[in-house]
C-alpha cells in the first residue's frame, strides 16, 4: 500500500497527485455546496472552502501548475459568462432596464466608497487591514468571484512578487463570502417588513402586467369589411398601416386558404390571420374590420404551420428578408423564437444560429426551406470551439493593451479577466452581423463555466489554505467578517429603499435587482422560491451583464489607483 500512501501524501507534487487533489477538492466542494442551511446553500463556492481545508492540511501544488490552472480556469469562466450575457448586454439599457441598471450601478459605486471609507477610517496604509485585503473582502461581500480574480491578476501585473498579497485577498474573500450570501437575503426580508409588502399582491400585479404585455407577437383574425381597403394589395396596405405586421394566411370568401404575397389583392369578406404587436390590434380593427374567432389549425387544406431550426452557418447574420421566402417558396414566416423569446418576423431581422422560425405554407415548400436552413438539432449540439478560442485569443490580446490614465502609477490593463469578458460580450452581441457563429447551447456554456470556476476556486483555496486559520480566526478575521457585512448590507438597503419608496418597484423585481447587482445565484434561487415565477430572474438578467462587467473593472481600478 506504499504506492497509495505516497500518492495521497501532502508532500507529493507529482502530476497524478495534483489531479487527484483537484478532483477531490472539486467534487467534495460541489457536493457540500448543495447542503442547504435555512434554505440557503453556497453552491459551487464551497469548492473554495474545501481547497482551503486541504491547503491547511499541508497539501500544495507546484507553483507554475497552480498559476496556470487558476488563470485558465478564470479565463474559461469569464469568457463563458461574457458569451451568455452578451446578446442582452446592450438591450438591457432599453426601456425599464435603464432604471434597474442605474440602481445596480449605484450599488457598485457604494460598495467601492464604503470599502475606501473603511480603509481610511482604520488607518489607511498604516492600518491593520491593507487595501488589497479590503478589495478581497469587498469581492466576497458582493459574492463576485470574477472581481477577485481580476484584482489578483492585476496585483501580479503590478508587482511580480505580489503572490502573498494575492493570497491575502483570497482570505479576505473567504471570510466575507458566507455572510455576503446571507446578508442579501436578510435585506430582502427587511425591505419586505419595512414596507409591509404583501407578496401575493405583488405576484398578482406581475401576472396582470404579463397579461397586458405588448412585447410578444400577437396573433389575431380579422374580417375585411372596410371597402376603402378592399382592392388594395398587401404591399400597399403596408404603406398605409405604419407598424410591423405579417399576414400569415388569407381565407377567401369561397373558403380557399392561401399564403399571401405582397402583390395579392384584398377583397371584401376576406379572413386575414395577422401577426402583430398587441398595441396595434386596435389599428387593424379600425382599418380592416372586426375581430373573429377562428381555429386556423382546424382548417382543412394544403396550408400547414411548422417550425424550422436555423443550423447552417451561412445563414448566420443574414436578414430574414434576404431569403425571399414568399417569392421563392410561397411561404410566410410569422415568428422567430430566439432563446425562448418570440420575435416579430420583420424583413430586417438578422437570423442567428439556433433561431426557430414559425413557417406557414404547403408542406413540400416547408420541407424545401428546412433543407436549405439545416433544421438539424444534432448540429446545434456540437460545441463551437473555433469561436471560443478565437475569442480567448483576442481577449488576451485586448487584455494586454496598456491604457495610461492620470493618477495611475502604471498603465491599466484589462488583464486575463477583463479582456476575455469584453471580447466575449462583443462577439456574442455583434458576431452574427459579421457571419461569425457564436451560438453555444446552454449546457455546453454551463459546463465550460462550471469547470472554469471550479479550477479557479480550487487553486485559490489550496494556495490560501496554509495561512488561512492563523490569519482569519482571530480578532482581525472577525473585523474582516464585520467589514464584509457592512459592505454587503448598506448598498442593498439604499437601493432597495429607493427602488420601493421612490419608484414603487415591484418587490419581485427588487429581489432580482439585488441578486443581479451582487451576481449571486443563491439569492436569486431564494427570490424565485418566494415569487414562484420568473420575475426575479428577469430583473436579475437585466442588471447582471453590466454589473458583472463593472465589478471586474472596479476591482482592477482600485488596485491600480490606490495600491
Amino acid at each position: 500500500m506504499e504506492w497509495l500512501i505516497d500518492l495521497l501524501s501532502p508532500n507529493n507534487l507529482s502530476l497524478a497527485s495534483t489531479i487527484l487533489l483537484y478532483s477531490f477538492v472539486i467534487f467534495a466542494g460541489i457536493y457540500l455546496g448543495k447542503i442547504k442551511i435555512f434554505g440557503v446553500s453556497l453552491g459551487v463556492t464551497f469548492v473554495l472552502f474545501v481547497g482551503i481545508l486541504m491547503g491547511h492540511l499541508g497539501y500544495a501544488v507546484e507553483g507554475n501548475t497552480l498559476h496556470f490552472l487558476r488563470e485558465f480556469g478564470l479565463i474559461l469562466f469569464i469568457f463563458s459568462i461574457g458569451m451568455q450575457v452578451g446578446p442582452g448586454f446592450f438591450s438591457s439599457f432599453k426601456e425599464g432596464g435603464v432604471r434597474l441598471n442605474v440602481l445596480a450601478l449605484v450599488g457598485v459605486c457604494m460598495s467601492v466608497v464604503i470599502t475606501l471609507a473603511i480603509y481610511w477610517l482604520q488607518g489607511g496604509s498604516e492600518g491593520a487591514t491593507s487595501l488589497s485585503q479590503l478589495v478581497g473582502i469587498m469581492s466576497g461581500a458582493v459574492t463576485n468571484t470574477p472581481g477577485l480574480g481580476a484584482a489578483q491578476q492585476t496585483v501580479l501585473q503590478v508587482d511580480a512578487a505580489g503572490y502573498d498579497i494575492s493570497q491575502q485577498m483570497s482570505m479576505g474573500y473567504a471570510a466575507a463570502y458566507p455572510l455576503g450570501v446571507v446578508g442579501i437575503i436578510i435585506v430582502m426580508i427587511v425591505i419586505k417588513k419595512v414596507f409591509k409588502i404583501n407578496v401575493e399582491k405583488e405576484i398578482r400585479e406581475i401576472e396582470e402586467e404579463k397579461d397586458d404585455s405588448q412585447l410578444k407577437p400577437h396573433v389575431v383574425t380579422f374580417r375585411l369589411t372596410n371597402d376603402l381597403i378592399s382592392g388594395l394589395s398587401i404591399r400597399k396596405l403596408h404603406t398605409i398601416i405604419n407598424c410591423n405586421f405579417v399576414i400569415s394566411r388569407i381565407e377567401k370568401p369561397d373558403g380557399k386558404v392561401k399564403i399571401p404575397t405582397s402583390d395579392d389583392v384584398l377583397e371584401m369578406g376576406d379572413l386575414l390571420l395577422i401577426v402583430c404587436s398587441v398595441q396595434d390590434e386596435e389599428t387593424f380593427h379600425r382599418f380592416i374590420g372586426p375581430v373573429e374567432e377562428k381555429k386556423w389549425e382546424m382548417v382543412q387544406g394544403p396550408v400547414v404551420s411548422r417550425r424550422i431550426l436555423v443550423t447552417k452557418t451561412e445563414y448566420n447574420g443574414v436578414k430574414l428578408g434576404a431569403l425571399r421566402l414568399r417569392m421563392g417558396y410561397k411561404l410566410n414566416v410569422t415568428r422567430v423564437n430566439r432563446a425562448g423569446v418570440d420575435l416579430l418576423a420583420t424583413a430586417s431581422l438578422r437570423l442567428q444560429m439556433g433561431d426557430r422560425l414559425t413557417v406557414v405554407g404547403k408542406l413540400e415548400d416547408i420541407d424545401r426551406l428546412a433543407d436549405r436552413l439545416g433544421n438539424s438539432m444534432k448540429r446545434l449540439n456540437e460545441p463551437n470551439l473555433i469561436t471560443m478560442f478565437i475569442g480567448i485569443f483576442l481577449g488576451i490580446l485586448v487584455g494586454s493593451i496598456p491604457l495610461q490614465f492620470p493618477g495611475m502609477s502604471v498603465p491599466m490593463k484589462l488583464g486575463l479577466a477583463g479582456g476575455p469578458l469584453v471580447v466575449a460580450i462583443l462577439l456574442s452581441a455583434y458576431g452574427p452581423k459579421i457571419h461569425l457563429v457564436t451560438y453555444t447551447n446552454s449546457s455546453a456554456n454551463l459546463l465550460l463555466r462550471e469547470i472554469g470556476i471550479c479550477l479557479f476556486l480550487a487553486s485559490v483555496g489550496i494556495a490560501a489554505g496554509k495561512d488561512f486559520v492563523a490569519t482569519v480566526f482571530n480578532l482581525r478575521g472577525a473585523l474582516w467578517v464585520g467589514y464584509g457585512f457592512i459592505i454587503t448590507v448598506i448598498p442593498l438597503l439604499v437601493i432597495g429603499i429607493v427602488a420601493r419608496w421612490k419608484y414603487k418597484t415591484n418587490y419581485l423585481t427588487i429581489m432580482g435587482l439585488m441578486s443581479g447587482g451582487y451576481t449571486d445565484p443563491p439569492a436569486l434561487a431564494y427570490g424565485n422560491k418566494i415569487a414562484n415565477n420568473d420575475q426575479p430572474a428577469v430583473a436579475y438578467s437585466t442588471v447582471y451583464p453590466l454589473t458583472m462587467f463593472m465589478r471586474v473593472i472596479v476591482a482592477q481600478v482600485m488596485i491600480l489607483c490606490f495600491l
